[in-house]
């Protein structure tokens, strides 16, 4: 059986940094030194998450003057019963869950 794309390690990651400050407001560097995912996993999972309807997204204006806005995210109802569901269903951290244990 394939495993769903939300509940890959990297999403569980993010959706769990998500879940700390449910109704915040997130940018994606925040989120990557959080997560220490990188951009190449954290923004594929971030648009796929909102494409599904999990997270809102926003633009920010910028805190300082001559900064860019940033692209904000945040987890919507439907996103928030989704991580509580897929981190209470996460195999304990350290775990391996492909072999099974060895004995000697």
């Amino acid at each position: 059986m394939p495993r769903r794309s939300d509940s890959s390690p990297q999403t569980l990651l993010l959706l769990a940094a998500l879940l700390d400050d449910a109704g915040g407001w997130h940018y994606g560097y925040e989120l990557s030194r959080t997560t220490g995912l990188r951009s190449g996993t954290l923004y594929p999972t971030l648009i796929r998450l909102a494409e599904r309807g999990f997270l809102e997204t926003r633009w920010a204006e910028p805190e300082r003057p001559g900064r860019p806005p940033r692209h904000t995210y945040r987890l919507t109802a439907a996103g928030r019963q989704l991580a509580r569901d897929r981190l209470a269903a996460a195999p304990a951290p350290g775990r391996l869950t492909s072999q099974p244990a060895r004995t000697v």
